[in-house]
C-alpha cells in the first residue's frame, strides 16, 4: 500500500501499533520561554501547580483559550495518544502515528480549578464530531482529555455527564471525547508553541456548541 493510500485509510481511524510509524529516539527542540508569559514551557515546573492535557481540535487556537486563563502557569503545544514517539507535524497529520493534537496545561489549582478548566474545554469547542473538528477532518483532530490521576479521571466523567445532558436538551449529539490516563505525549514543533500569539492573524477553527456546561 502506498503512503497516500495509508493516509486516506487512516484519517478517520487511529492505527495500531504495529501500523504507526517508527518515528524517532531524538525529541525535538523546545524554546526554554513561553512566547506570551515568559515560564518555561518543560519540567521541572513548580511543586504547587498541576498539569492537564486537552484536545479539541487544532491546537493553536485551544492553547490560546488556556494561556488566557487566570491561574494557568504554562501551555505547550503537543501531540497525545499516539504510538509513534517524537512525531513530526507532517507524520501526525498523515493519521499514520495516532496523535491528536493537545495542550499541556500547567496551572495552580488555588486560583484556577480542574473543574474551571473542564468547563473552557467542554464550551469552546464541539465534542460530538468523532474524528474531526469543524471542517478540519482527521484523527488528530479528535476530542480528548487525558488524565494525570484519579481525582482528574473522576472529575472529568463527571464532567462529561453532566454537558452530555445539556447537549440533549439542545438537540445535540452523544459525546465522542476520550477520556483516559496521561499517556506518553511529545512536544510538538518550535514554531507551533503559542502560535497565534507570534501570528495575530493566524488559523483558529475552534468553535463551540453554544451549549453553556451547568454549574
Amino acid at each position: 500500500m502506498t503512503l497516500r493510500s495509508q493516509i486516506l485509510v487512516h484519517k478517520q481511524a487511529i492505527p495500531d501499533a504495529g501500523q504507526a510509524l517508527p518515528g524517532r529516539a531524538t525529541a525535538v527542540p523546545v524554546p526554554a520561554a513561553h512566547f506570551v508569559n515568559g515560564n518555561p514551557l518543560q519540567p521541572p515546573f513548580p511543586a504547587n501547580l498541576q498539569h492537564a492535557i486537552f484536545a479539541m481540535g487544532c491546537f493553536w487556537g485551544a492553547e490560546r483559550r488556556f494561556w488566557e486563563q487566570p491561574g494557568v502557569w504554562t501551555t505547550a503545544v503537543i501531540y497525545a495518544g499516539g504510538h509513534t514517539p517524537n512525531p513530526t507535524y507532517e507524520e501526525v497529520c498523515s493519521g499514520l502515528t495516532g496523535h491528536t493534537e493537545a495542550v499541556l496545561v500547567v496551572f495552580d489549582p488555588h486560583v484556577v480549578s480542574y473543574d474551571e478548566l473542564l468547563k473552557l474545554f467542554w464550551e469552546a469547542h464541539n465534542p460530538t464530531q468523532g474524528m474531526r473538528q469543524g471542517n478540519d477532518i482527521g484523527t488528530q483532530y479528535r476530542s480528548a482529555i487525558y488524565c494525570f490521576d484519579s481525582a482528574q479521571l473522576d472529575a472529568a466523567r463527571a464532567s462529561e455527564a453532566r454537558f452530555q445532558a445539556e447537549l440533549q436538551k439542545h438537540g445535540l449529539g452523544s459525546i465522542t471525547t476520550e477520556i483516559g490516563d496521561a499517556p506518553s505525549y511529545y512536544y510538538a514543533e518550535a514554531y507551533h508553541q503559542q502560535y497565534l500569539a507570534k501570528n495575530p492573524g493566524g488559523y483558529c477553527g475552534l468553535g463551540g456548541t453554544g451549549v453553556c456546561m451547568p454549574a
